[in-house]
This record gives C-alpha cells, structure tokens and sequence, in this order.
C-alpha cells in the first residue's frame, strides 16, 4: 500500500544505569526491560519489522515498521540483538564507522554479528560530525569513507545514511544519494506518509522512562503527544541555529550533568 503509515523507532543505547556497559545518555539511554516491553507491545498489536532494502522493492504495507539504532553502542549487539531475534524482528543499526572497537562501543566481530544476524548495518557517518557544519569535501569523506569502512567490515552493502544529531538538510542529502546510499534518515518527529522516497525519512525518537502508553501514542501517531514532540523539536531546531551546533551541545552537556 503506497499511502500506509511508515513509523521508524530511533533507538540508541540500552541501559539500565549509568554504571552500565557502554556509553550511557540520560535522555536517550532506553533501560533493557522498557525496550522488551515495547517489542512485545509491537508483536501483541499486530507490527512486523522490516529492513529498508525491502521497503525498497515493495514499500510499506499496513502494521509495517522499522526500528533502527544510532551510533554503535556496544549494547546493541549484548542486548537488543538477542531481544530482536527471540521475536523474529530485524532492525537497522546505523553505525559511526570511527567508533568500532572505541570503550563502549561495538566491536569489529559486533558489526560483522549483527549483519550475519539478518540486520541492517548502515552509515552514521565516520566520526559523528554534524554533516551540516562541513565543508564539501569534508562531507564527501564523511559519507565515502564510512561506507567503505562499513563495506568492508559485513562484505554487505551500505544503502543507507542517519544524519548525525539529525542536523542535514537537501545537501546533505543529495550527496548521499550522489555517493550511492538510497535512503536518508533525519531525526524530525513524524511518522511518513505517502510519497516518502526521495525525501529523508522523519524517525520517532524513542526516549528513557517512556511508558507503554506514550510509546502507543507516538507508534500510531495518535493524540496531543506527536504535535508536543514537533513543537519542541522545532524549539530545539530554533536553538541548534541560533547558537550553532558546537555551543548548543556544550550546553545540552552541562544541562545534562546537573
């Protein structure tokens, strides 16, 4: 059905604490029984998983999904991976081809289980810059060369590029497409509609102590609690640009440790 409804869940990092393995976000950072419960939730209301490459040749059809990893974290591997797989359920991780093997970070043999594992790998980038702070060259070795890293580590091809902290827009996403990925994710909050390809696909950030109901709300993109997410998405873009990226990030940091 070309006009069904596509929710892409945004993921990080699953952790139960601080002190847990990995590189803990208090924001982003979903505890491992949350992430289970969402899962469950998924398969209970009738939600199957697919991979971009297959949305590629059919699109989407009712009750389709897709879930989806940023970063690279080694917990991707220890504990989505296993959940993922007890439910017949495939995601995209999108991983920063400079982080692998870095403390808390997936490994070589991580990225190369998780593709044999019937997963997507995909490029977030090579070192997580902002791809909108960069010049042209300084993009196209971003995107080449996080491709090629990828590439060579699952001997599968990378068709697809998360825009790191969401920050990109038509340049960034036309040089993706020039430099051979077929599908651009940003970070906007919105569940894509009809005539999605071509454009970036909107993802649902799925965030730490969301409860059931508000996952629902936010999966079926029913409610006050979607346009409440857009509303401060749209506040933070605000932000990102008046402060630049650099200074809005030290702040967020230090609001963070606080």
């Amino acid at each position: 059905m070309a006009d069904a409804a596509l929710p892409v869940l945004m993921y990080h990092g699953l952790h139960v604490g601080p002190r847990s393995r990995g590189v803990f976000d208090a924001v982003y950072s979903v505890d491992p029984l949350d992430f289970a419960r969402q899962l469950d939730w998924l398969v209970q209301h009738g939600y199957r998983t697919r991979l971009l490459r297959d949305l590629d040749l059919a699109g989407p059809d009712a009750r389709c999904i897709v879930i989806t990893f940023d970063d690279g974290d080694v917990s991707n591997r220890e504990i989505a991976l296993p959940l993922l797989l007890a439910r017949g359920m495939a995601a995209e991780f999108f991983v920063t081809a400079a982080f692998v093997g870095q403390p808390g970070r997936l490994t070589p043999e991580d990225v190369r289980a998780l593709a044999e594992a019937g997963m997507g790998v995909q490029s977030h980038g090579l070192t997580h810059a902002f791809l909108a702070d960069l010049g042209n060259a300084e993009l196209e070795f971003e995107l080449r060369e996080s491709k090629r890293r990828l590439e060579a580590l699952t001997r599968r091809p990378v068709r697809a590029l998360a825009l790191p902290g969401g920050r990109g827009a038509t340049r960034e996403r036309a040089a993706a497409l020039r430099y051979g990925y077929r599908n651009v994710l940003n970070s906007v909050p919105g569940c894509n509609r009809a005539g999605v390809y071509g454009r970036c696909l909107q993802r649902i950030a799925v965030t730490r102590g969301m409860d059931l109901k508000q996952f629902a709300r936010l999966v079926q993109w029913r409610g006050l609690l979607p346009r409440a997410r857009q509303l401060r998405y749209h506040a933070l873009a605000w932000m990102k640009r008046a402060l630049g990226n650099r200074r809005y990030e030290v702040m967020r940091k230090r609001a963070l440790e606080r």
